[in-house]
């Protein structure tokens, strides 16, 4: 079984969850286009239901997925009061609960809807996901170096491990392994700044295309508490619905 499925709810509550209902449905809605294998967990025993999403309905608030081949397997599914869907789309494990499956016909063909969940869980190995940021008005990192000197920056992309910078050059006094504490990144649309202890992983020199060089820095956030790490999955999730919107 899974890893993410063995999580006690009091852990599954602490770590990614998302709950904008308009978030939750957009990514269930890129899971169905692409008719992602998802396992149900139901009844007592936890017993496995092998199935694919296969959309969103909208106006009526559920989530639309394909029906077993064994008439006995979607009889005792269907009498289950709570339902946990697990998957790991793209390599990144995905959770949410839902209550009761009922029939409907979907494309001309038997399928099973649930409730559109309230909660949906993205666990992932910190380094696995990282999301490039917006060039028009980037995330601005703000840390203190050791002699006392503001380092402000544009992040380049972000990640619940860490944030890129791009520099046009280096300071005197940054080097790899250093450590920065209380810096602030300010995240749109969120209730105010996030303050990180961060360490320098690496310092990349860079040829872009016109043949200047930059550098990239790579921070890695140390200690990042559960709740500032859902504030950057959050910022994840809207920047993909963005570039989603716009393509």
């Amino acid at each position: 079984m899974s890893q993410i499925a063995q999580l006690s709810e009091a852990e599954i509550e602490a770590r990614f969850h998302i709950t904008g209902r308009t978030e939750i449905q957009f990514m269930l809605l890129g899971f169905g286009r692409e008719r992602t294998p998802f396992t149900v967990l139901f009844g007592p025993e936890r017993e496995p239901f092998p199935t694919r999403l296969l959309g969103v309905l909208p106006d009526k608030g559920q989530l639309v997925f394909d029906c077993s081949g064994s008439p006995e397997l979607n009889r005792r599914f269907r009498e289950s009061e709570q339902n946990l869907f697990v998957g790991r789309p793209g390599g990144i494990q995905v959770q949410f609960s839902a209550g009761p499956a009922m029939d409907v016909n979907f494309e001309g063909a038997r399928a099973f809807v649930v409730t559109l969940p309230k909660v949906l869980v993205r666990l992932q190995r910190r380094e696995d996901f990282r999301v490039e940021t917006p060039r028009v008005q980037p995330l601005q990192f703000f840390g203190r170096l050791p002699g006392g000197a503001l380092l402000n920056l544009p992040a380049n992309d972000i990640s619940v491990s860490g944030i890129g910078l791009t520099a046009a050059s280096l300071p005197d006094d940054l080097i790899v392994g250093q450590k920065m504490e209380n810096c602030r990144i300010t995240l749109p649309e969120d209730s105010g700044p996030l303050f990180a202890a961060v360490s320098v992983h690496h310092l990349t020199e860079q040829t872009a295309r016109s043949g200047q060089l930059h550098w990239r820095i790579g921070l890695h956030f140390s200690d990042l508490p559960f709740a500032d790490q859902n504030r950057i999955q959050r910022y994840i999730v809207r920047v993909e619905h963005e570039r989603h919107e716009l393509s």
